[in-house]
Order: C-alpha cells, then sequence, then structure tokens
C-alpha cells in the first residue's frame, strides 16, 4: 500500500471532485480529499476504501493556514504527494457587472482564484520532491468571452495561472494540466442544465492526463459536451 500513487483533490465532497476520487481509487490511487464541510466526504471516504486508502480534510481553500494542514496532513499519514487536482471553484449569480451583488463576486474570486493560488504555493514543494503532476480546474468559460459574466473572467485568470506555473515550473519534471470543461450537470447549478456533460466525464479526462507516461505533458484539454441534435 505504501507504495501507491496519492493524488490530492481539492472541492472533492460532490461533481467533479467526488467522480475524480472514484476514479482515481479504481486506478489504485490513494487519496486526500478537501472540502470546506468535512462531513459531506464522510461517505466518499467509506466508499472508496476508509482511513488506510483515504485521508478526509476540512480546508476552505480560501485560507493559507487551511491549505497548509492539508498539505501537512497529507504528508504525516501518506508521506507523499504524486499530484493535486485543485478543482475547489463556485459560480456567481445573475446581474452581469450592472446588477451582480459583489459579495458573491468577492466570494467566487477568493475561491476560483486566490485559492487556486494558495493550493498550487502549499502543494508545490511536495510535487518537486516527486516530480508530480499539478491540474486545474479551468472552464471553457475561460476561454471565450461570456458577456457580463464574472465567472468568465474567474476562470479566464485560472487559464493565464495555468500557463504561469507551467512556465515557472519548466525543467522541474512537474507536470501542468488545465482542465476546461464545457456545461457540466453538477450541483454548481440550482436547477440542472438539460444539455450537459456528467462530472464523470471530467474526471474521465482527468485520468487521461495523468495517465500519460512522464515524458508527456498534456498542457490543456477542453471537454464539452457534444451539440445536441437538431
Amino acid at each position: 500500500m505504501a507504495d501507491k500513487p496519492v493524488i490530492l483533490i481539492t472541492g472533492a465532497s460532490s461533481g467533479i471532485g467526488a467522480e475524480t476520487a472514484r476514479a482515481a481509487a479504481k486506478q489504485g490511487y490513494r487519496l486526500v480529499l478537501a472540502a470546506r464541510s468535512q462531513a459531506k466526504l464522510a461517505g466518499l471516504r467509506e466508499e472508496l476504501g476508509g482511513p488506510d486508502k483515504v485521508l478526509t480534510v476540512q480546508c476552505d481553500v480560501q485560507n493559507g493556514d487551511d491549505q497548509q494542514r492539508m498539505v501537512s496532513q497529507a504528508l504525516d499519514t501518506f508521506g507523499r504527494i504524486d499530484a493535486v487536482f485543485a478543482n475547489a471553484g463556485r459560480g456567481g449569480k445573475p446581474g452581469g457587472f450592472s446588477e451582480a451583488d459583489p459579495e458573491v463576486w468577492k466570494d467566487m474570486i477568493l475561491t476560483n482564484i486566490l485559492g487556486v493560488g494558495l493550493t498550487i504555493q502549499h502543494c508545490l514543494p511536495a510535487l518537486r520532491e516527486s516530480k508530480g503532476h499539478l491540474l486545474l480546474t479551468g472552464s471553457a468559460a475561460g476561454r471565450t468571452t461570456i458577456p457580463g459574466s464574472m465567472y468568465s473572467a474567474s476562470k479566464w485568470a485560472v487559464s493565464a495561472i495555468g500557463y504561469g506555473v507551467r512556465e515557472e515550473l519548466r525543467g522541474s519534471g512537474i507536470r501542468v494540466t488545465l482542465i476546461e470543461p464545457g456545461m457540466v450537470d453538477t450541483p454548481f447549478f440550482d436547477e440542472p442544465p438539460g444539455h450537459a456533460l456528467k462530472p464523470a466525464d471530467v474526471a474521465n479526462a482527468v485520468m487521461y492526463a495523468i495517465a500519460q507516461p512522464a515524458h508527456v505533458d498534456v498542457n490543456e484539454i477542453l471537454v464539452r459536451p457534444t451539440p445536441a441534435v437538431e
């Protein structure tokens, strides 16, 4: 068991994070699962093998102390981190730039941008040691212009973070992958979208990138639902 690789996933309690945990467990990974509510992770821990295989950590990604504790607990428990999936994020609300609630903006920006940056900063020492893999949840919304969308702006920032950290880490042996899904049917939405990817589809993209040999660095995966048949 001690030689099994370890993946750390933020935003792991539901949606893309939870499905990636399931997919990684099937591939033999030990799991560090982080979310704001540790209670929501308990069922997933038992489903995927219990405490010998799964560490759950309460972590608000906006909080640097939480993130440092997350990494410390991971290393204390499993001794290594081979892959990090900085997946925690949140969406916005209607209103555009004219009428949206700025407090919603603030929480979203701190989660989607600062949170990703803090995950990278605190996990990099362990990834340098393992010559591991860093994956970030961007979005198709970070590749196009969406009128009035601060969410899109935050995901443009994640794209920029991915490009920037890849250059910073060039020659380190650490691979960096941006995972950029289109519409996904997750608890992200109050009303389920009618035509969307499933979280497992995105998890498959994550595991494809991780599964490549060390000399192959999948920089970006942009994945959208197939257009509806007319």
